[in-house]
């Protein structure tokens, strides 16, 4: 595509800019790029909620406690430490599961990053095969004006023979 060609081409944007790979322009937008892969997930801009668990209240005043509050803090202690212990089990499966994830999106990406560079070398391909063609042509328009020659001068020799032809008979 020559430079006039370019500068015409219907691939323009508003305010002139080309939008043709040619001519190094791009489509990456980076707030694309760098958005949170959930809306709920936690990054610079959306820090959670720093919550905490608290089972039982805080004591800020010393007390004495009876028979029922203690047998009662005993029961919500225990079961604290199991479900504690459940709940470790799940985060550590639920870390799994995100370092799973991650690997997997890594990966992908990883394919994508192949798949654009693969991309790059057929159309580099393509491109110089393009360019050989173009090399090609002045060779055919050789071949071409030849061949023309060659029908002309064969026309021009038939309406001789003809001719003659004519004025012998």
């Amino acid at each position: 595509m020559g430079v006039l060609a370019r500068i015409t081409s219907s691939t323009q944007k508003k305010g002139g800019e080309s939008n043709s790979l040619a001519t190094g322009t791009h489509a990456i937008d980076k707030d694309k790029v760098l958005a949170a892969t959930d809306p709920t997930v936690i990054n610079p801009l959306q820090t959670g909620t720093w919550e905490t668990i608290r089972t039982a209240p805080v004591n800020h005043t010393p007390r004495y406690f009876n028979k029922a509050e203690a047998d009662a803090l005993k029961a919500t202690a225990t079961r604290s430490q199991q479900e504690a212990r459940q709940t470790k089990r799940a985060y550590k499966s639920l870390k799994k599961i995100e370092n799973a994830d991650a690997q997997v999106h890594a990966a992908h990406r990883g394919y994508i990053r192949g798949v654009a560079d693969s991309e790059l070398v057929k159309k580099r391909s393509d491109a110089a095969t393009a360019r050989h063609l173009h090399a090609l042509r002045p060779e055919y328009a050789r071949m071409g004006a030849g061949l023309d020659r060659a029908e002309n001068n064969a026309n021009a020799r038939i309406a001789e023979i003809k001719a003659k032809v004519k004025s012998n008979y």
